[in-house]
């Protein structure tokens, strides 16, 4: 068994004012609902680098100083990790600029975390948020048994 393995590389990052945190209303039909924004990383792009530029492109903001807080990962083909894996670096930063936009990926709202419950969002945003926000937490991760896709949270 080899060492190599295919890997699909992206940002998400959660960008928070005070109490607020700023989500976007994502329309693309595979992973539809409120959640945070990203996007891919560029080949030979540092992984700052990447989620600089994608808040930029998806939010209108510069963010600065963003930290690296975990990563997320799942099966990209059939719930197989051997037919490649989607890794996505989860950042956090709370130092921004600029004035927020919205993109074709979808509207850009600031919501307070105690309306959190009351948005449509993603299926595994609360799981997400808590390796966000849970400094023991650095890994989600999706573990495939059968047609069932369960989270693993550490």
């Amino acid at each position: 068994m080899g060492r190599t393995e295919t890997v699909e590389l992206t940002v998400l990052c959660l960008i928070q004012n005070g109490e607020k945190i700023l989500l976007q209303n994502r329309v693309k039909e595979d992973w539809k609902g409120y959640t945070l924004p990203g996007g891919h990383v560029e080949i030979g792009e540092s992984f700052v680098d990447a989620v600089k530029r994608e808040m930029k492109e998806e939010t209108g903001l510069d963010i600065l100083d963003p930290r690296l807080v975990g990563i997320k990962q799942f099966p990209m083909k059939n719930g197989n990790y051997e037919e490649g894996r989607y890794v996505v670096l989860l950042f956090k930063a709370t130092e921004f600029t600029g004035d927020v936009v919205s993109s074709a990926e979808g509207q850009m709202e600031w919501i307070d975390y105690s309306q959190i419950t009351e948005i449509d969002t993603v299926d595994d945003f609360q799981d997400l948020l808590d390796v966000f926000n849970n400094p023991s937490l650095t890994e989600f991760q999706y573990l495939v048994e059968g047609d069932n896709w369960n989270v693993s949270k550490r």
